[in-house]
């Protein structure tokens, strides 16, 4: 599958240490939860924000490593909620084989719904707003660092550019 000019490899590759932020505050939640820790303080920890803090690094990556445009900053972004999605949903699965409640299951989480419920609304309603949103604040953080930081300007200073479809290195000019 490409997008734009990239593959879904090399956006996993750009991504990579991204879908290891969120998958980090997730483990991190769970385990403040398990040890007690004050409630404010795990709510401190939450992947949603994660998720959008990974987007926007994403954003600033695929702009100045010239990794593509705002196609590759749409399929970007649904990766990385598809990603916190996925982890939040092996959270309730985890719940419902076990027995044992988890964070991600309490009913201040779950609105009270059953733990079916629960997952079709981070689906849904996860993957469907939470995707749109953020593709749109990456598209919007596209534009302005075009505006603010052109590509031209980026490749007069005779910086290392990095292809990551070919994998080599070449400078600008060349």
């Amino acid at each position: 599958m490409k997008s734009g000019e990239h593959g879904l490899r090399d956006h996993l590759r750009l991504l990579a240490p991204m879908f290891g932020l969120i998958a980090a505050v997730w483990a991190l939640r769970w385990i403040m939860a398990l040890a007690s820790t004050p409630p404010g303080l795990v709510r401190m920890m939450s992947v949603s924000v994660a998720g959008a803090v990974a987007v926007l690094v994403a954003v600033v990556m695929i702009h100045f490593k010239r990794f593509g445009g705002y196609t590759s900053v749409v399929v970007s972004a649904f990766l990385l909620v598809l990603w916190e999605e996925i982890l939040i949903v092996a959270a309730i699965l985890c719940t419902m084989v076990t027995g044992i409640e988890n964070l991600y299951t309490v009913p201040e989480f779950g609105f009270g719904e059953s733990y079916l419920h629960h997952i079709a609304g981070h689906v849904t309603y996860g993957l469907g707003v939470e995707g749109i949103f953020a593709a749109g604040m990456g598209c919007v953080l596209l534009w302005v660092l075009r505006r603010l930081v052109p590509i031209k300007d980026l490749t007069r200073s005779g910086r290392h550019v990095i292809l990551h479809d070919s994998g080599s290195v070449k400078r600008s000019g060349e």
